[in-house]
């Protein structure tokens, strides 16, 4: 048993070999770690979920894993970083969840976050927070507003900045990235712009023209992404809802009739009471979501030579619209692996963020 379980240590991905350290905190997956490897090394990272905690643990070990509520956990105790990232629950942000803000029941354990930050013998010079784009239009911006204050009195400049994994991916998947820094670390001078730029919708534009210490983050573009939701499909996987298709609507039905053969994704809506499946044909999935209700999983169209079929994605295609490898190992049930992909942070936009901002910020703050 001894040398099986030093066997499958040696096959953990290693995350250790980056020039900076960070936290964790909400870890899930831990596809945020994965999109910053060899940029920043995970020393400490937690969740609650057990089911999360499984593939984060079958993927990079347990050595630095913490499977406790965050309302248990206590800054003292939690080793030095040069960085916390923070991706906390969107429930109460979410157009699909409560809308309670981040006062709601899930959504306002940053707090608890933010006390964890202040037990610490010294917090890090860089935060990182991530959460769906309701954070910045909630209760017209009072809830992000406060979450900006709150940082200041901590000493912390921030901005925040929304970027769609679709830069990267064929899924829709638009989310805020607040980067903040301590307010006596000097920002490198190309990463800050005069104002909005395409990293800033109107919410967080309306916000950044009135808060105090507002960072306006700029980098450049990414490349145009040429892979679809064709790219992503498994294949020999058999077609088991097709029933489904009948409660497209007749504008749906139209749009599909005109196409020969195409890779559409859709879900399943209520519309004035009436269930209806939505399609979409641009080329790329909508947003993954935890699969909570039947109405939240994602169902793949496929139209050859005339015939369309439809089922769910699967779990390994799920994972892939994260840009996951397929050696990313998923354990537990079709429910298990479809909620740690569609509560997680899609890996090519931590790298983004980690590759044009995190590391330069670190570079400077670190060496200041």
């Amino acid at each position: 048993m001894a040398l099986q379980n030093m066997t499958r240590r040696n096959q953990y991905i290693d995350l250790s070999s980056a020039p900076w350290t960070m936290h964790e905190f909400f870890a899930g997956s831990g596809l945020v770690a994965y999109g910053l490897k060899g940029m920043f090394t995970p020393i400490w990272a937690n969740d609650n979920s057990e089911r999360k905690a499984a593939v984060y643990t079958a993927n990079f070990g347990d050595s630095h894993f913490v499977l406790e509520d965050i309302r248990n956990v206590h800054g003292e105790k939690i080793p030095r970083a040069n960085m916390s990232w923070a991706s906390f629950p969107c429930q109460d942000l979410s157009l699909a969840g409560t809308r309670e803000g981040i006062y709601g029941a899930r959504s306002s354990l940053v707090w608890e976050w933010l006390r964890i930050l202040d037990e610490m013998k010294e917090s890090p010079k860089i935060l990182v927070l991530e959460n769906v784009i309701g954070l910045l239009s909630a209760n017209n911006g009072e809830h992000y507003a406060t979450l900006h204050n709150d940082l200041l009195k901590r000493g912390y400049k921030s901005g925040a900045i929304v970027m769609n994994a679709s830069y990267f991916l064929p899924q829709s998947r638009p989310r805020v990235f607040i980067i903040a820094v301590k307010k006596e670390c000097t920002v490198p001078h190309d990463l800050v712009g005069n104002g909005p730029s395409w990293l800033h919708n109107k919410a967080a534009s309306e916000l950044g023209g009135r808060l105090l210490d507002w960072i306006w983050w700029n980098t450049e573009k990414p490349l145009p992404r040429r892979q679809t939701i064709k790219d992503i499909v498994e294949k020999n996987v058999p077609f088991d809802k097709d029933h489904i298709l009948r409660l497209m609507p007749k504008r749906h039905q139209e749009k599909l009739a005109e196409h020969d053969a195409v890779y559409a994704t859709a879900y399943c809506r209520t519309r004035n009471g009436k269930q209806q499946l939505e399609l979409r044909f641009d080329g790329i999935a909508g947003c993954l979501r935890t699969p909570e209700g039947g109405s939240s999983r994602q169902y793949l169209v496929i139209k050859k030579n005339g015939v369309a079929h439809a089922r769910f994605l699967t779990v390994r295609e799920a994972a892939r619209l994260m840009g996951v490898p397929d050696d990313f190992i998923l354990p537990g049930s079709y429910n298990d692996g479809y909620k740690a992909m569609g509560d997680a942070v899609a890996m090519p936009a931590a790298h983004f963020i980690g590759d044009r901002f995190l590391t330069k910020i670190a570079e400077t703050v670190y060496h200041d």
